[in-house]
């Protein structure tokens, strides 16, 4: 009889173990998934670790936006179709997802990589707010009205994500653009992930003004 943290091999201990490191999965899910792997034609397992791999070495960030592409700018931001005096800040790769799946926005983005968390040690300068930064400034070069460009500040309602929004906020203000926020269509704290698509196609409708 094998105890929970006992193995009949080395090899599958390993696998459980890499597999466990995944967010959401415990040791039971991952033994599952290990077995059902070793269940598989070989050559879909190494279309899988491929693919994993090709992901991790290969993809590239949008030298504009942050967001992951194949390419050096990613489809959204080659657009031409796309407003891009209209940007979209957000946390995350995902968020971005979220929002475009939602057809209801049409500008371009900006992708932080994470918000400001101190009790995490994530600082100012661990995100991509002096791009950001720069970014507005190109804009309001090339527009005769800075109000004509508009950055959506679209980051989660809690602690962190309201001072990150302040934080930017204090850092493009003076610029003279339009400074927006999703309208609430969540509760405090609540953060893109848990909003459906109709909520939150009209939190990015009904955006209001930004109030520090």
């Amino acid at each position: 009889m094998y105890k929970e943290d006992s193995y009949p091999s080395e090899l599958l201990r390993n696998a459980v173990e890499s597999i466990g490191m995944l967010p959401g999965i415990g040791k039971k899910g991952a033994l599952r998934l290990a077995l059902y792997l070793l269940k598989q034609p070989s050559e879909n397992v190494r279309h899988f670790t491929d693919s994993i791999s090709k992901l991790r070495n290969d993809v590239k960030y949008c030298r504009i936006c942050s967001m992951i592409s194949d390419n050096d700018i990613c489809s959204i931001c080659g657009d031409s179709k796309r407003d891009r005096k209209t940007v979209c800040v957000v946390e995350s790769v995902r968020d971005v997802m979220l929002i475009e799946r939602t057809g209801q926005y049409r500008g371009v983005y900006h992708v932080l990589g994470g918000i400001i968390s101190p009790i995490d040690g994530v600082g100012p300068s661990d995100l991509t707010i002096r791009e950001l930064k720069e970014r507005v400034e190109s804009l309001c070069a090339e527009s005769e009205n800075p109000s004509d460009v508009e950055v959506i500040l679209a980051l989660s309602g809690d602690v962190e994500g309201e001072t990150t929004s302040f934080y930017i906020y204090r850092q493009i203000a003076s610029s003279g653009v339009k400074i927006s926020t999703l309208a609430r269509g969540l509760g405090f704290g609540d953060d893109l992930d848990y909003a459906d698509e109709l909520t939150l196609g009209r939190s990015i409708i009904n955006r209001q003004i930004f109030k520090p």
